[in-house]
């Protein structure tokens, strides 16, 4: 056996990819910084996520049924039963005790993800049982659902059983309370770590934006349609009407909008539409402006890669995650923001027009929130195995 320590990383996505993405990115930190890691992943495979050195063992899949969240569905799009649950619980606890852990990472919970307390519970009484590092990985901004006993129920659970939360977040856009109201009763295993930020080659090179596109994108797409064709609306009206346009829409974009997008570009060559691009972050580093919802990992690299940026959150249901964040980041000049409700082709336009004239200011936050993370975690290891 290595003498390297062992960490478990679980992450369930269920509508986008960008828990996924993050966990990846934490899961290549996590070797950089010396561990042997293994990703439990959950949700539906994603072809071409890099996990590095990493390993993936994928459970059986589950996914949200809309964008409410109304019901999880399994990998053939069967509502989950009892049989589906007690199938993966087994099978996580078997690999779990396989993989002897030193430490566990959990994603989301127990912020979020609380329809997975029937293998997390057991899971968390087991790794305590093993004397494990137990840490909870969460983003800087969670949603409000208005439950104060769901926040109680949370904070409860970190003092019973987690020794560590990582906050992917820096308090000097927006403090864990602000959105989180008991995070003074868990103050003690807080701990943030910074953003979590791709670092791609195109970071570090240099391109002149004035020859660039247009980038539209929405993370994996499945709730991009209505950006994607409100952008397309705005085209003809924009003051960048004559440079290219390209539409990277993402693999789970509904297919009668990629349809309508691609017969769009059937008839003008200043509009390209693609499901995906591998050297995505290089098309954010040299592009004129981007047009994209406001999921985590896009803000924060477009951010680290200075992109002039207009956000679209997503905030359907009671998602206000993105929005809140893009608010705070327009307040202080770093992108413009245009609610959903309010995208008019004419106003999208004008402020697509007007930001790449602005170009993006600088902002001062800590983007490496991966390296932090390990740090943290593998220090907060070493203390636990010396006592």
């Amino acid at each position: 056996m290595s003498d390297r320590p062992r960490l478990a990383l679980y992450v369930q996505h269920l509508l986008g990819i960008g828990h996924l993405r993050r966990a990846a990115a934490l899961a290549r930190a996590f070797v950089d910084a010396g561990a042997e890691v293994l990703v439990f992943s959950g949700g539906i495979p994603v072809p071409d996520i890099d996990f590095g050195a990493a390993r993936l063992l994928q459970m059986p899949a589950c996914l949200a049924a809309d964008a409410a969240f109304s019901a999880l569905l399994d990998a053939e799009g069967r509502v989950i039963d009892s049989a589906w649950k007690d199938s993966r619980r087994e099978l996580l606890l078997k690999e779990m005790a396989a993989f002897q852990p030193d430490a566990i990472v959990i994603e989301m919970y127990p912020f979020g993800r609380r329809q997975f307390r029937f293998e997390l519970l057991p899971l968390l009484y087991w790794a305590q049982n093993q004397g494990l590092l137990i840490v909870s990985s969460v983003r800087d901004i969670l949603v409000d659902k208005g439950r104060d006993d769901r926040v109680l129920e949370a904070a409860d659970l970190i003092r019973r059983y987690f020794d560590l939360v990582l906050v992917h977040g820096d308090p000097r856009l927006v403090p864990f309370e602000r959105t989180f109201p008991r995070a003074t009763a868990i103050a003690d295993r807080l701990r943030y770590t910074g953003y979590v930020v791709e670092k791609p080659a195109a970071a570090s090179a240099t391109y002149d934006r004035n020859e660039g596109e247009v980038l539209v994108s929405a993370g994996g797409g499945a709730v991009g349609g209505p950006l994607f064709r409100a952008a397309l609306a705005a085209r003809g009206l924009s003051g960048l009407k004559d440079r290219v346009w390209r539409f990277v829409t993402g693999r789970n974009l509904p297919e009668e909008d990629f349809g309508y997008l691609k017969r769009a570009s059937g008839v003008d060559s200043g509009i390209i539409v693609e499901r995906f691009r591998s050297d995505f972050a290089d098309l954010m580093a040299r592009c004129h402006v981007s047009l994209s919802q406001g999921g985590y990992n896009t803000v924060m690299e477009l951010l680290a890669l200075r992109t002039p940026s207009v956000i679209v959150p997503f905030s359907e249901g009671q998602e206000s995650e993105q929005a809140l964040r893009a608010e705070l980041l327009a307040e202080r000049g770093a992108l413009d923001v245009l609610p959903a409700e309010h995208l008019e082709p004419d106003t999208l336009a004008a402020t697509l027009t007007r930001r790449a004239q602005i170009g993006a200011l600088p902002i001062e936050l800590d983007l490496d929130g991966g390296r932090h993370s390990a740090e943290i975690t593998l220090a907060a290891l070493a203390a636990k195995k010396a006592h």
